[in-house]
């Protein structure tokens, strides 16, 4: 690894200053992107953003949080990394994160990965010399690795490897370990956007949700059970924890697979990853990064808070290039 590994700024004391950084005091451009619209088989759309390189050049797949947007810290440096290895780019956009509200009555959730194969089907098309890498963050992190479970060997042989950071493996432990303490705050944030979503898609579909269930709702659990469990065929929050999680698909992954996560991440409990560590040791696809703090997509270091050193892009930026080396022709 030719990144030293990863310490956390004394300027950044604890696991909600590291989470927090990024979002409230990072500052750094807006890549300009180029914006494609893809009609879906159900009568829906999903918006690409995409950053392209010379005819040849690696392209890196990026998948958001729940949540994000493309103006999402953690997009805009990995998609600064790319741009720094001259490789190209392509942001999916999941369905409602956008500026305008998906058409169906679905969104997006944890366990939903037709819509990244169908991007892929395309971005695959547009660039068609390219190796192919993937990144996903959060949420994205949590649907890229059950994808790559479900698909087992690589769906294409250009797909390279792949970087998951910050994934919640097990969205019922998750879901109960952010609904304590402090990280009550982020799932507040969450609640309140996605039920201003659905408020916003009961002008369609009047039967989505019982706007009394709604207001009353106040943690994820409740949410996935109201609401994202019976929309997307689940028969409850716990059946839907249950067949989303990534935990179960890790054994399955046969492409080379960094995961960075903090122990102290405060969207997940720490024994969770000690499975992963378990999984891990029997496949070794699986490239374990767990430093003990970073919160959740933190992972600030350096010694001077007017110069903050950003560890994912660089982490997964070299373990991406290193795979990229490993499978050239020439090696």
């Amino acid at each position: 690894m030719s990144v030293p590994p990863f310490s956390a700024a004394w300027w950044l004391p604890g696991p909600h200053a590291q989470t927090l950084w990024g979002k409230f005091f990072r500052r750094q451009p807006l890549h300009a992107t180029r914006v494609q619209r893809l009609d879906t088989p159900d009568g829906d759309f999903l918006d690409i953003h995409h950053i392209d390189a010379a005819p040849g050049a690696p392209r890196l797949v990026l998948l958001h949080g729940l949540e994000g947007t493309i103006r999402s810290h953690y997009l805009q440096s990995l998609l600064g990394e790319a741009k720094r290895r001259r490789w190209g780019a392509s942001v999916l956009i999941f369905r409602s994160c956008g500026p305008e509200m998906n058409r169906t009555r679905r969104f997006y959730h944890s366990g939903e990965t037709t819509d990244l194969a169908f991007a892929l089907e395309t971005i695959l098309i547009e660039v068609r010399e390219s190796p192919l890498l993937l990144a996903g963050v959060s949420l994205g992190g949590n649907v890229l690795l059950k994808f790559l479970g479900e698909a087992g060997h690589p769906v294409d042989p250009r797909l390279v490897a792949a970087a998951a950071v910050s994934v919640p493996f097990d969205l019922s432990r998750g879901a109960h370990y952010i609904d304590r303490g402090f990280s009550r705050v982020y799932q507040r944030h969450f609640i309140r956007s996605l039920s201003r979503k659905a408020r916003a898609k009961l002008q369609n579909f009047p039967d989505l949700v019982d706007l009394r269930h709604l207001g009353s709702i106040r943690t994820m659990h409740d949410f996935d059970n109201r609401l994202t469990a019976p929309v997307h065929g689940f028969e409850n929050a716990d059946d839907y924890y249950a067949r989303s999680s990534s935990l179960g698909w890790l054994a399955r992954i046969k492409v080379n697979t960094l995961l960075l996560s903090a122990v102290d991440d405060p969207f997940l409990p720490p024994p969770v990853l000690d499975e992963v560590r378990d999984v891990a040791r029997k496949n070794p696809a699986l490239h374990l990064d767990f430093p003990p703090h970073g919160g959740h997509a933190g992972f600030v270091g350096g010694r001077n808070p007017f110069n903050p050193i950003y560890y994912i892009e660089r982490r997964v930026g070299d373990f991406l290039a290193e795979q990229l080396a490993a499978a050239s022709p020439q090696n």
